[in-house]
């Protein structure tokens, strides 16, 4: 066990930043924790007394990710906003961080490939995720009173639905490019999906005329 004392300053910063661009760019089974360890200015010894080996590193990392999304989800002011507004500026944000984060992208899309393998091992994902869906549940229930929104949107649907219109397009981008013959990735394109996905989300969302 290293000494307090002996630790350099920053350096479990340094392992978990160094960490999400290995498993970001090389997934799970090509990232090397010597590799991390070089690139953090680290030995070996650190990431085993921080983290306690490359699984839990990993899982720090999704973790962390993950994390950081939901965080800066629940900032969003839902209380003070119209239920239409409140929604569109999830929707905003959620697209937006998806655009800024390829990252997260790429860290799911490698989970997801493993089977969630090793998110099922995570005790903090599910706790930080669930205040989100009650929050989504709360605005669409104000808007059901105010008559703007229709009856019986399930809020975890709806947010999928939100995250696959930020994700999808993004996580599948050069296959699609190829396939098409178009830049998805392209500013231009990105702003003009959005809108598209912002207007299906408004006419979604919208009462059913009776």
């Amino acid at each position: 066990m290293l000494k307090k004392t002996s630790l350099p300053e920053g350096a479990r910063e340094r392992i978990l930043r160094t960490a999400i661009t290995e498993f970001s760019e090389k997934g799970y089974s090509g990232a090397r924790v010597l590799t991390i360890c070089r690139k953090s200015r680290v030995n070996p010894r650190m990431i085993y007394h921080y983290f306690g080996g490359k699984d839990r590193l990993y899982i720090a990392v999704l973790e962390h990710v993950l994390g950081e999304l939901r965080a800066e989800e629940l900032k969003l002011d839902f209380e003070h906003v119209t239920p239409v507004d409140g929604m569109m500026q999830l929707f905003d944000f959620t697209y937006e961080h998806f655009g800024k984060h390829p990252e997260l992208i790429h860290i799911l899309s490698g989970e997801n490939l493993l089977r969630a393998r090793f998110l099922k091992k995570s005790s903090r994902t599910p706790v930080v995720a669930s205040p989100l869906i009650s929050m989504i549940g709360e605005l669409l229930k104000r808007g059901e009173k105010a008559g703007v929104f229709r009856r019986g949107i399930d809020p975890l649907q709806l947010y999928v639905t939100m995250v696959g219109f930020a994700y999808f397009h993004r996580s599948n981008a050069h296959t699609l490019s190829i396939i098409f013959k178009s830049d998805i990735l392209k500013a231009d394109w990105q702003a003009e999906h959005k809108r598209y996905a912002k207007e299906m989300m408004l006419g979604f969302l919208g009462r059913k005329a009776s």
